[in-house]
């Protein structure tokens, strides 16, 4: 199951390895008119050679807390998440052309105002082009699980990944994180339990039961018939009390 998308730095460089593939999936004619008749309405349009901060609040024509999601696949339960929750602005970033064509074309559907999508690579726009604490809530569902042990280095969830979210979060900020790979959901708790300025929401101070608010998809139907257990982590972000 492979959903979400971005890079993990390597270096001190620009050089990273990607936690992604351009899968070689052709477009349907669906999903190209949607590029071309809806691009104005949903796209943040982001500048490969001159990366800069992006408004949020203008390009919502709106002040609301953000919802940040990397990877939304075909976007159907990240349409259905945003419609559920109409006081929020939900923000997508996806690489994959039909994944993003795909959900331009549920959203103008379902008629939403509060959905933006940036078409680009997610590790970019982290550091290039959010605002320090402008995100009320980070979500990577279902990323590539790269199960092959020489592979793994490329998982998208890793301390420094992390890190580099970390001051783009509010205070009080959810990090919603599910696979259905259980040494990937270990890795991710074991991440989340190392960073800074995070507390875990489970009872247990492990995983979380699924929440009514993350809408079932495809990929964790085809999940549960192949006997894989979806884990779900929420860990909050505190800052430090100034004193």
């Amino acid at each position: 199951m492979a959903e979400a998308t971005g890079t993990r730095l390597t270096d001190p460089g620009d050089r990273h390895v990607r936690s992604f593939v351009i899968r070689a999936g052709r477009m349907t004619e669906a999903q190209k008119r949607a590029f071309e008749e809806l691009g104005l309405l949903y796209l943040i349009p982001v500048d490969a050679q001159h990366l800069q901060h992006v408004d949020l609040d203008a390009a919502f024509g709106r002040h609301a807390e953000i919802v940040l999601e990397i990877g939304f696949g075909m976007g159907t339960s990240f349409v259905q998440m945003a419609l559920d929750d109409p006081s929020r602005n939900y923000l997508g970033i996806e690489v994959h052309p039909p994944g993003v064509g795909s959900c331009m074309k549920l959203a103008h559907e379902a008629e939403l105002k509060n959905l933006k999508i940036i078409h680009f690579d997610a590790f970019e726009v982290i550091k290039k082009c959010l605002a320090p604490q402008s995100i009320s809530v980070l979500q990577i569902f279902f990323p590539d699980p790269w199960p092959k042990k020489r592979h793994v280095k490329r998982r998208l969830i890793d301390d420094e990944f992390i890190a580099m979210c970390e001051p783009l979060l509010k205070d009080g900020a959810q990090v919603r994180l599910a696979t259905d790979w259980e040494d990937y959901a270990l890795q991710m708790l074991e991440v989340m339990r190392r960073a800074k300025n995070f507390v875990n929401t489970a009872a247990d101070g492990a995983f979380v039961p699924r929440p009514a608010w993350r809408p079932l998809t495809k990929f964790e139907q085809r999940g549960e018939r192949l006997g894989h257990g979806v884990r779900d982590l929420v860990f909050e972000h505190v800052l430090p009390k100034k004193s």
